[in-house]
């Protein structure tokens, strides 16, 4: 089960083989927003969808639907903006079908319309510029830039994320599991609840090495993080984001549990989760190209009840671990928007 997984070299969402990350910013001096995509290889992925929160955004998520016609996905779009941002899946389908993939439309080769589902957090504001705010050329930029290496903190569609007070951001985990399958996670914290226990400052998502910093250091945070609260008027409108990828063979309805089973992974490292004003998605996606017999896989095989589960339960797991590290990556912020102290500003490293 996941207890016993090991975290492969990078431990990023890119140790699923042939899935590629990319981040872009919205330009300008006082723009605090960006866009992240997740490129799935070739012919695209299964994918999954769970919505939980009380204020999504998002795109194309009907799609994902099980019972619904498309079979396989290109890319997941992530970013900044709120709702004006979701403009940037437009300039990822544009670059993907300059590349012939996409849903065949017709009989020619480029006769195709890739099927980009995406979801966005709230950012405006938040330190920068309310109008800075990603669009189509953000969207393609980060498809441009997508590669193996992960960048995490306050990056891409992390770039004006916020975190009970604290700056969100980025993170990015992965495990391998006894049957050889990988599951990895990229989450895009932006929650209203918090990180961390107020009663102690240890953050949720660490199990098992969990540091407790030391009460005169705990009570100087709380009352820096106090004053840091204060400066912002704006709305606790928040949403976090995740995309579970994995190797081994899911169905549709599979990965649809997989994106419900990995919602676990937010629970356990933000509390409260799942708000009105949070717009909690998270995203699964499945190539099947697991090589490894284990205990039922193997490319194209159905998994096991045994593996099945342990894909599961892995997604929870990792998005935690992918939590955590976004909140230890990211940097502080001051602006007109507020003050956004990071953890690190708080507790040291």
């Amino acid at each position: 089960m996941a207890d016993t997984a090991k975290t492969p070299g990078a431990d990023s969402l890119t140790d699923v083989p042939g899935f590629l990350v990319g981040h872009a910013r919205v330009p300008g001096e006082r723009a605090l927003s960006g866009t992240t995509v997740v490129l799935a290889p070739a012919p695209g992925a299964v994918a999954g969808v769970d919505v939980r929160g009380g204020g999504p955004g998002t795109r194309e998520t009907d799609a994902l639907d099980p019972r619904n016609v498309v079979e396989r996905i290109e890319a997941v779009v992530l970013t900044g903006g709120s709702a004006y941002g979701l403009d940037a899946a437009g300039g990822v389908m544009a670059w993907l079908e300059e590349r012939g993939r996409g849903v065949r439309v017709g009989p020619e080769p480029h006769q195709v319309v890739p099927v980009v589902p995406a979801a966005c957090v709230f950012d405006l504001g938040r330190g920068g510029d309310w109008h800075a705010r990603p669009d189509a050329a953000t969207g393609r930029a980060a498809a441009e830039a997508a590669g193996p290496d992960v960048a995490q903190g306050c990056v891409g569609a992390g770039t004006g994320a916020v975190a009970g007070g604290l700056k969100g951001g980025v993170g990015t985990a992965s495990a391998t599991l006894p049957s050889g399958a990988t599951v990895g996670a990229l989450v895009v914290v932006n929650c209203v609840g918090s990180v961390f226990d107020p009663a102690t400052g240890a953050l949720y998502g660490a199990p098992g090495r969990v540091a407790y910093p030391e009460p005169a250091v705990h009570e100087a945070a709380m009352e820096r993080l106090g004053r840091a609260r204060a400066t912002s008027g704006l709305p606790p409108l928040n949403t976090t984001l995740a995309v579970v990828a994995t190797d081994a063979p899911l169905t549709g309805p599979q990965a649809q549990k997989l994106a419900g089973t990995s919602h676990d992974g937010l629970a356990r490292a933000i509390r409260p989760v799942h708000l009105m004003h949070d717009g909690d998605t998270v995203f699964a996606l499945a190539t099947g190209t697991s090589t490894s017999t284990g205990t039922g896989t193997g490319t194209g095989a159905p998994l096991s009840p045994v593996d099945l589960n342990a894909v599961l339960a892995a997604g929870a797991d990792v998005v935690a671990r992918a939590v955590t590290k976004a909140v230890l990556a990211a940097e502080g912020v001051e602006g007109p928007g507020g003050t956004f102290p990071s953890y690190r500003d708080l507790y040291g490293s």
